[in-house]
C-alpha cells in the first residue's frame, strides 16, 4: 500500500481527534455554563465548595481547565461522575463489556445474514427471493429502532415469558458454568434481535445494489465463459468486488460498538454504554456524557480509517494511488 496514502488518512484522523477533542470541551461547558447548580442549595463551608469546584475540575481560566482536560483524556481519566460521584472512566469500565457483547454480535450476525441476503437478491434479480427479501428489507430499514425493540419486548417477552425483558443476568440466582452462560443469552437474545432486524435492511439493500452494478461486467462473463458454475461466479468474483461499498458500512456499525445502541439499551434496561449515555442524559451529568461523547466520535474516527485502509488494500487503484 502507498505510504502516502496510509499518511494522508492517518494526518486526516488525527485531525479529527484533535477537533472533537477541543469541540468536546467547549460543547458542555456552553450547553451547561453552571454544572455544579444541584449543589447551590447545600450549605456548604468555603473549603467544601473549593474542594467541589476542583474535584470536578472547574477551576481556574478556561485555559487551565482545557489544558487539565487535554492531560487527563491522554490518559484516559475523565474525572467524576457529577450524579454518583464516582470516576467516570470506572463507571464507563463496567458498562462496556456489556455494550461490546451485544452490539458486537449482532453486528456480526448482521453482517453476515444481511450479505448473504442482498447477494443472493441481487444476483437474482426479479425472484421471489428477491422481491420477498428486498421488500422485508425496505421495511426493516423504515422501521424505528425503539419501536421495533418495544414489539419485541410486549409480544415476545412479556406475552410469552420466553425470555427476560431487561438486565444481563438473573439476579434471585447464583449461576455458574453452562447455565450462566444460557441465561446470559437468554437475556442478550431480545436486545441482539431487536439490533440484528433494525440493521439487516441496509446491509441487504446496499449488497444488493453493489451486486446490480457488477453482474453484467465483462471478467463475470470471462468467468462463465471458462466453465464455472453460477454459484462460484458469484462466490469467487462477483461479491468480492461488490464487497467494497459496503466496508465503510461494515466499519462504522463496529464504531458504533463503543457509542453502544441508546434506544436498545434503554427499551430493554440493558446495562451498557448506551443506557449510561440515557441516564447521564436525564440526570444532567456532564462529565458522563462528556467522556461517552469523546469515545464514540473517536470511536468512528478510528473505522473510517479502518474502513481507508482496508479501501486501500483491497482496491488496486487506490493501493497504488499516488
Amino acid at each position: 500500500m502507498n505510504p502516502r496514502y496510509v499518511g494522508r488518512r492517518l494526518v486526516s484522523a488525527l485531525g479529527m481527534l484533535a477537533f472533537v477533542l477541543v469541540f468536546n470541551f467547549f460543547l458542555f461547558r456552553i450547553v451547561d455554563s453552571d454544572p455544579l447548580a444541584k449543589y447551590r442549595g447545600r450549605v456548604l463551608t468555603a473549603d467544601k465548595r473549593q474542594e467541589i469546584i476542583h474535584k470536578f475540575g472547574l477551576d481556574g481560566s478556561k485555559w487551565e481547565q482545557f489544558v487539565r482536560y487535554a492531560k487527563q483524556t491522554v490518559q484516559f481519566d475523565f474525572g467524576y461522575s457529577t450524579d454518583s460521584g464516582q470516576r467516570v472512566a470506572h463507571e464507563i469500565w463496567l458498562a462496556l463489556p456489556n455494550t461490546l457483547l451485544l452490539v458486537g454480535i449482532s453486528t456480526v450476525i448482521t453482517v453476515i445474514v444481511g450479505l448473504w441476503v442482498g447477494a443472493k437478491a441481487g444476483w437474482r434479480r426479479g425472484s421471489g427471493f428477491d422481491k420477498s427479501s428486498t421488500g422485508i428489507s425496505m421495511v426493516l430499514y423504515a422501521m424505528p429502532e425503539f419501536w421495533l425493540g418495544m414489539l419485541l419486548l410486549v409480544f415476545v417477552g412479556a406475552r410469552t415469558g420466553w425470555f427476560p425483558t431487561g438486565g444481563v443476568r438473573d439476579l434471585t440466582r447464583h449461576l455458574t458454568g453452562a447455565s450462566a452462560v444460557v441465561d446470559r443469552a437468554r437475556h442478550l437474545f431480545l436486545p441482539t434481535l431487536t439490533l440484528v432486524l433494525a440493521y439487516l435492511g441496509s446491509y441487504s439493500l446496499v449488497m444488493r445494489s453493489s451486486i446490480l452494478e457488477t453482474v453484467n461486467e465483462d471478467y463475470l462473463t470471462v468467468a462463465r465463459a471458462k466453465g464455472l458454475r453460477d454459484d462460484e461466479v458469484m462466490r469467487r468474483h462477483a461479491v468480492p468486488n461488490a464487497l467494497l461499498p459496503s466496508v465503510s458500512l461494515i466499519a462504522i456499525s463496529f464504531g458504533f460498538i463503543v457509542g453502544g445502541a441508546i434506544t436498545t439499551e434503554t427499551v430493554f434496561s440493558y446495562p451498557g454504554l448506551g443506557l449510561a449515555t440515557s441516564e447521564a442524559i436525564k440526570k444532567n451529568d456532564l462529565p458522563m456524557l462528556q467522556a461517552l461523547f469523546l469515545l464514540s466520535s473517536a470511536a468512528l474516527i478510528v473505522a473510517n480509517l479502518t474502513a481507508d485502509l482496508l479501501y486501500g488494500y483491497l482496491d488496486p487503484r487506490i493501493r497504488k494511488a499516488t
